[in-house]
């Protein structure tokens, strides 16, 4: 089985989208989806600087254009699960039918604006910690104030709080932490700090009609796979202000079976958890169309092997 997978917020680099609107109908389709949200994903993948593309408004919609655009580039067979990251998770939902590529976009785009706003009631931010144990490092963040927001599994937690209980992270890491790495986010997100986005996002939720997944969805909120498309929304919204267990989500992969994952544009964060935490798994990130040769050849690979 291969997995598609998408990657959240702090993905993005300046003009990482550059390469990707050179594709036949890329740059029509972008404008035509920044028409429709109101925001010119052009000149953000493109032209702006990295303190821009770190704005949640604008990073979120970005990332989930990228990720369609790219995973669409693919072509071939549907893969046989599709999982996200955080705001991964509205790019997966595209990809398994649940929501329409114009319709992820809009709620992507409620999404950051609700979820930037909620941000800049407090001074906040995320630091991922490299290395130590969850037994020991998660009570140890909660002892200062700090929430385990991202459980990645492969030896990384994300701490998520105010920008003081970081600092205070700096200098008490937990026991195992090898190194403590602030995260190109702005806002404490996955905690309750993003409390007041949630109403917000329901209330784009509910003028949505999403459909039941075409392929097996697994939700980062506990690793189970999701059939149905009313169920996916639901923990879309929630989403926003509880862990991600990517962990578990990597367990789900074990389970299914998977033997090949493909990360979509702007790939590589996915890949390197993977590749720890699930040997013997073929990766793939797409970082820029020169990629898209090899992931369809293990697309094909895949295909062939379990065809036999």
């Amino acid at each position: 089985m291969l997995v598609l997978v998408a990657p959240g917020q702090g993905a993005q680099t300046p003009g990482f989208l550059t390469e990707w609107l050179e594709l036949p109908g890329a740059a029509d389709r972008v404008a035509a989806w920044s028409d429709a949200i109101g925001l010119d994903l052009v000149h953000y993948g493109t032209q702006a600087d990295a303190d821009a593309i770190r704005d949640t408004a604008v990073a979120q919609p970005l990332l989930v254009a990228a990720g369609i655009l790219s995973a669409e580039a693919l072509g071939g067979t549907p893969p046989g699960a599709v999982a996200g990251h955080s705001v991964g998770e509205i790019t997966a939902a595209a990809f398994a039918g649940v929501l329409d590529d114009t319709a992820a976009l809009t709620l992507v785009r409620r999404r950051g604006l609700a979820m930037a706003e909620a941000a800049a009631i407090t001074e906040t931010g995320m630091s991922a910690l490299l290395g130590g144990a969850p037994e020991t490092t998660v009570p140890h963040l909660e002892k200062l104030g700090l929430t385990p927001a991202n459980m990645n599994g492969a030896g990384q937690i994300v701490a998520a709080g105010t920008l003081e209980q970081l600092a205070a992270l700096n200098d008490d890491k937990p026991e195992g932490v090898r190194k403590v790495v602030p995260l190109k986010v702005a806002g404490a997100f996955h905690t309750h700090h993003m409390a007041p986005a949630v109403e917000k996002l329901a209330e784009a939720a509910a003028e949505l009609t999403p459909a039941d997944p075409k392929v097996p969805y697994v939700s980062n909120k506990d690793g189970q796979t999701v059939a149905s498309g009313t169920e996916v929304l639901q923990r879309l919204v929630g989403q926003v202000a509880n862990p991600v267990r990517w962990d578990l989500c990597m367990e789900t992969f074990k389970e299914l079976g998977v033997t090949a994952l493909i990360e979509v544009c702007p790939g590589g964060t996915l890949t390197g958890l993977a590749k720890r935490a699930l040997p013997g798994v073929k990766t793939l990130a797409l970082k820029t169309p020169a990629d898209l040769d090899a992931a369809r050849e293990l697309i094909a690979e895949h295909a062939a092997e379990h065809s036999a």
